[in-house]
């Protein structure tokens, strides 16, 4: 039986589309090969097209490329964070072929190290303590999943 996290009654989540988690101060955002090439073929364009085109230097040692990012009056976006489709929203144009990274937030090692660091998450992301209870068992599945994508890199 896993041990117990301070979050094993679950945790309140609901993804409000305002973006928050596609913007802000320049970060990376990792993909694999695979995930380069499902994106290259929903956007219709060759692979190598996908790289030159969509992505940049990470700039982080054990990691070659990250998506790119635009800035905007709302700090450094995704490339493809949409802000036009749905307005007063900010909607991911390739949302169901998102990397790991972005299938897995908020649920992230460093998010869940202690209640006083979801808070700090709850600053910037407004989903946070809205919505259903999302179950621990839940949670501790998309952890995993993002633990596992920053370490078989």
């Amino acid at each position: 039986m896993p041990a117990r996290e301070w979050y094993d009654e679950g945790l309140r989540f609901e993804c409000t589309m305002c973006g928050a988690c596609c913007t802000g101060a320049p970060g990376y955002v990792r993909f694999t090969e695979a995930e380069g090439r499902a994106i290259a073929s929903r956007l219709g364009i060759a692979y190598e097209r996908f790289i030159e085109g969509y992505t940049q230097d990470a700039g982080v040692e054990g990691l070659e490329r990250s998506l790119s990012e635009v800035q905007t009056e709302f700090g450094w976006d995704c490339v493809f964070l949409d802000r036009q489709r749905v307005p007063g929203k900010a909607v991911c144009s390739l949302y169901e072929d998102r990397p790991t990274q972005c299938r897995t937030f908020p649920w992230w090692p460093e998010h869940l190290a202690s209640p006083r660091a979801w808070q700090r998450l709850g600053r910037t992301c407004e989903g946070v303590g809205r919505g259903a209870v999302v179950p621990v068992e839940a949670i501790r599945v998309e952890r995993e999943r993002q633990r596992a994508s920053t370490t078989d890199r």
